[in-house]
């Protein structure tokens, strides 16, 4: 069986301020101590980032995204994916 994650795509509204970009860094560790967590951070070459979780479904998925502060405050927009990994274990 594949495995299947999904990927908020964020893009910045407004300027972010210490103590937002702390309340989404507590968001995600939470979500990383429980296991939802695959990688994170912002881009380099756009204003946003991404994070990339794991879910039981997409509605569990888009509440994860609506909680993030970055978005549940306003700072970001966000776009939500659907991936299926194709790795060695799924064979590609």
């Amino acid at each position: 069986m594949q495995t299947v994650l999904y990927v908020q795509l964020m893009e910045k509204r407004q300027p972010l301020d210490a103590a937002v970009v702390e309340r989404h860094r507590t968001h995600l560790k939470k979500l990383d101590e429980a296991g939802k967590l695959v990688l994170c951070g912002p881009f380099t070459d756009f204003p946003g980032g991404m994070v990339v979780m794991r879910a039981s479904s997409h509605t569990e998925a888009q509440s994860i995204a609506e909680s993030d502060p970055f978005v549940a405050e306003g700072y970001e927009t966000y776009c939500l994916r659907t991936i299926e990994v194709a790795d060695a274990s799924t064979g590609y």
